[in-house]
């Protein structure tokens, strides 16, 4: 990502939270698919909206995003509900990938194609992957995000190449997205 993106989710969070405070209704509903102890790694996770959700499960989370005002808002929730997160800011893109193992892998809304072989590599034997991204299909409806962003059908489950498929599904969601959502988990020996 370049500067331009950061200053821009920086504003973005200056201004209002655009994904507000609570988890997403879609990883809520894959909750049984998940650990609730271990290490998880939210990637790009703006202000941890998740990250916390997964923190109040149990779980040790390290959130992840270029926005230094979406990782200081996600600290301040974190203080006030007495949870610990770590937070990184760290392009994506451009820094090596968070070192694992990590037990949980969340992508929300966030998805840059050639992190998916450092995510199978980081995920301990067991490990699952959450990814929920608006499809091509979301197009017919919205504009945003860019096409660039939307994975062709089924294309999340060809990116997760090596890892065991637990749980794929795609539609319109409750969030008014056509969205992919994909359980993925690392098996033994691979």
């Amino acid at each position: 990502m370049s500067e331009l993106d950061r200053e821009k989710w920086d504003r973005k969070y200056c201004t209002a939270d655009p994904y507000g405070t609570e988890p997403s209704q879609l990883l809520i509903d894959q909750q049984h698919w998940l650990p609730t102890t271990g290490r998880a790694l939210d990637l790009a996770g703006g202000s941890g909206r998740h990250a916390l959700w997964l923190a109040h499960r149990g779980l040790d989370v390290t959130l992840t995003d270029i926005s230094s005002e979406g990782l200081r808002i996600a600290r301040q929730r974190a203080e006030a509900s007495c949870l610990k997160i770590d937070c990184v800011d760290i392009d994506l893109e451009e820094a090596p990938f968070p070192a694992g193992p990590w037990d949980v892998v969340m992508s929300c809304l966030y998805l840059y194609r050639p992190l998916f072989p450092s995510i199978r590599d980081q995920l301990a034997t067991g490990g699952v992957l959450v990814v929920i991204q608006p499809t091509r299909k979301n197009l017919e409806r919205h504009t945003r995000p860019p096409e660039k962003f939307l994975p062709e059908e089924n294309e999340l489950r060809q990116l997760a190449h090596g890892l065991k498929i637990l749980h794929y599904e795609e539609g319109w969601s409750v969030e008014g997205r056509h969205d992919a959502v994909m359980i993925a988990q690392r098996e033994s020996g691979r």
